[in-house]
């Protein structure tokens, strides 16, 4: 038997609604592992640099290994840029490389500088057209009950990468599960931890593009847009990011 646990942290709001997204974090862990990593994701909320949240819920939740689905990591390269010009026209490249349309990559580009705050789901949007299709607002669609499926072996794979830090290991999962979707074009992606500004552009057909500049320091808005085949069945595609036990698996060193 495995353990799901999920931390959500918010400041302002009331129970748990409203107000602005601190952090979140998403193991899938043994049972002896549990008190650990349940203190680990607290203490991540507690000292978030983007504030002290005033709202933090932790949910541990038992996973059937039948339930589970594995995808393999994705082959990884990085983009030395110095500016977030340089960084966001590479992205705007990987998009189209990966499939999606000139339109749709201006338009997902718009979507994330028009935040005014971080949203704490994804949004999702039609590769073509580059219309949001995902209905759900400044809440955008969670990504959520995904982990390594073996964290030695993660460990020992990008051991001699610049890759080794937690905010990699994290993006590195969920955009392996992103891409596992039936549906997934591409992903845009930047943090929202002001000090982070670092962002990618992942695929099933190309990989994790790791671009190393795409917003200014300091800056406390991040977000993520995923692309998706226009027949996609967004129903689906949202349960699947939302409720679906995926491990990452990594054998070969990146």
């Amino acid at each position: 038997m495995l353990y799901s646990i999920k931390m959500h942290a918010r400041k302002g709001g009331k129970n748990g609604r409203g107000g602005r997204h601190i952090s979140g974090a998403e193991r899938i862990v043994k049972p002896e592992n549990i008190e650990q990593e349940v203190i680990r994701v607290l203490r991540r909320a507690r000292q978030h640099e983007r504030g002290a949240a005033d709202f933090i819920q932790i949910k541990v939740a038992c996973v059937e290994p039948s339930q589970i689905q594995y995808c393999p990591l994705l082959p990884v390269r990085q983009q030395d840029v110095k500016t977030v010009a340089e960084g966001r026209r590479q992205a705007r490249l990987a998009l189209l490389r990966a499939g999606v349309s000139a339109a749709a990559a201006a338009k997902g580009f718009s979507y994330l500088t028009a935040l005014r705050d971080s949203m704490r789901g994804a949004m999702l949007v039609d590769a073509v057209s580059g219309e949001r299709v995902d209905g759900k607002g400044e809440r955008g669609v969670r990504c959520s009950t995904m982990d390594c499926a073996d964290a030695a072996a993660y460990a020992r794979a990008l051991a001699h990468t610049p890759y080794t830090g937690l905010h990699a290991r994290e993006a590195f999962v969920l955009a392996a599960k992103v891409a596992a979707a039936p549906g997934t074009v591409a992903e845009l992606c930047w943090s929202d931890d002001p000090q982070y500004v670092t962002g990618y552009v992942a695929s099933p057909r190309y990989g994790y593009e790791r671009i190393m500049v795409m917003k200014q320091a300091g800056d406390p808005v991040g977000g993520r847009v995923i692309f998706i085949r226009p027949t996609t069945d967004v129903e689906a595609y949202m349960a699947y990011l939302q409720y679906q036990p995926v491990l990452v698996t990594c054998h070969e060193p990146l």
